[in-house]
């Protein structure tokens, strides 16, 4: 569906059922799409597909990202990774629902993309959002997070992030052609749904 505005397009995917919480819905009020689209796909800022950025990746299908961001349920305050950050439009929606009292780290292996993500972050006055280039590692390993979302498909669940999750921490991510939620309940105990019937670019690392 092409819709022609962002209130269209989010009373679109609340329609459909996707779009559940006031929360992410408020934070795809205030991160507008078409901030973060290349400049020849101007007239297709709403429509729910992938677009491309440049560099063989894409800008994911809002709907696609309405229903991940339901699934990791970011809380104001949370220490956020998102891995995969592209042109900064899922970087910029979980700064929204992190809030000023949370934080969004964006690593992106692509170096122009980077610099494009920050660039476009930037437009939105954020000072809760770090985007910076991807080391070879995946994720940022020492480190810890509250919630860490994946935007590139692996062929495997990368067990190197679940080091990286707090305890009650969540992580999505998808694998092959499905979304994984896991919820780390213990150091021992890790919970997982899966959700399937989606396409992502692979992640590479």
């Amino acid at each position: 569906m092409n819709y022609k505005t962002n209130e269209e397009l989010i009373e679109g995917m609340k329609q459909s059922g996707v779009l559940r919480s006031e929360e992410v819905l408020k934070a795809f009020e205030c991160v507008d799409r078409q901030l973060f689209i290349p400049s020849e796909y101007s007239q297709l800022p709403y429509l729910d597909r992938p677009l491309p950025i440049g560099k063989n990746q894409t800008i994911s299908q809002p709907s696609t990202v309405a229903f991940m961001l339901e699934l990791l349920d970011v809380k104001k305050g949370d220490r956020v990774l998102d891995i995969g950050s592209g042109s900064g439009w899922t970087t910029g929606l979980l700064g929204s629902l992190t809030g000023e009292s949370g934080s969004v780290e964006g690593v992106e292996r692509v170096e122009e993309l980077t610099k494009i993500g920050k660039s476009n972050i930037a437009k939105l006055g954020m000072k809760n959002i770090n985007i910076e280039k991807a080391s070879s590692d995946l994720g940022k390993p020492g480190e810890k997070f509250d919630a860490i979302l994946v935007s590139a498909s692996a062929e495997d669940v990368p067990n190197e992030l679940f080091d990286q999750l707090k305890i009650g921490a969540r992580l999505v991510i998808p694998v092959k052609n499905s979304i994984f939620k896991f919820h780390k309940i213990s150091e021992k105990n890790i919970q997982m749904q899966e959700y399937e019937g989606f396409v992502f670019v692979p992640l590479i690392y």
